[in-house]
């Protein structure tokens, strides 16, 4: 039989990495099988043999596997270029203190969205649909909907014209609803997400940019329904804009 083409096995393995760095108890065989849509043997033996490189570990007793020390150093090597999370830590850190509701940074991965940091504010109750780690396709919670959003009108058609939503997310996420939201969220300048992942848990979002303008990534607040109302989603809109203007401007001097 022949082997697989070199771009089919990297994306593979991108797949096993992704599915597995959304687990942070460590995952089985199994575990990353299903969430790979992989067959189980082609699953454990891209593991083993990223294993074998220190790309992920395995726990001898428990046989879970983990994203491994290379992994790691990689990440402290591409860290200087990439990583904006200390200069977005101030600005989470604002929006949960000014609001009482959890506040997240997230990052834009090709057509995902990644959460990096969670800071929750003082109001007891919470959402939990957001943590550090998660992932979300565009279009998917506030984070998404913003960032897709801002992208150029070619790109929105082009990614909605080759994704179903619905099968995951809900009839709510059909292409029609989603361009609605887009529209919408360019009115307003940030997204709203109205429960749409999960019952009564809202979210909005604006777009923060890197200094070639292009949309990177979001700041959002989370809460329940309750804490959304008309008049304060104005002003959390405005304050969300505040702190993402702040923070692209301030990305847009570092690299000066």
């Amino acid at each position: 039989m022949a082997s697989a083409p070199p771009d089919h096995v990297v994306g593979r393995v991108s797949t096993v990495l992704r599915a597995l760095s959304t687990r942070g108890d460590g995952a089985s065989t199994s575990d990353i099988s299903r969430l790979c849509g992989l067959a189980r043997p082609t699953v454990h033996r891209l593991l083993s043999a990223l294993a074998e490189e220190g790309y992920v570990d395995r726990d001898r007793h428990t046989g879970r596997w983990y994203l491994g020390p290379e992994l790691y150093l990689l990440g402290e090597a591409a860290a200087p270029r990439y990583d904006v999370t200390q200069q977005a830590r101030a600005s989470v850190h604002r929006l949960a203190a000014a609001t009482g509701e959890s506040a997240f940074f997230s990052a834009r991965r090709g057509n995902e969205t990644v959460c990096l940091l969670r800071e929750d504010g003082d109001f007891p109750i919470r959402s939990f649909v957001l943590y550090e780690g998660a992932r979300f396709p565009l279009g998917v919670v506030s984070a998404g909907l913003v960032l897709l959003a801002m992208l150029p009108d070619r790109e929105v058609h082009g990614y909605l014209s080759t994704v179903d939503l619905t099968g995951e997310w809900g009839a709510a996420h059909r292409a029609t609803e989603i361009h609605a939201r887009v529209a919408r969220t360019r009115e307003d300048g940030y997204s709203t997400n109205p429960g749409l992942v999960v019952e009564g848990s809202w979210g909005m979002a604006a777009a923060v940019f890197t200094p070639a303008g292009e949309p990177a990534w979001a700041l959002t607040l989370t809460g329940v329904e309750s804490r959304f109302r008309p008049d304060r989603r104005r002003e959390l809109g405005a304050l969300l804009l505040k702190e993402a203007h702040a923070l692209t401007n301030l990305l847009r001097s570092r690299q000066a």
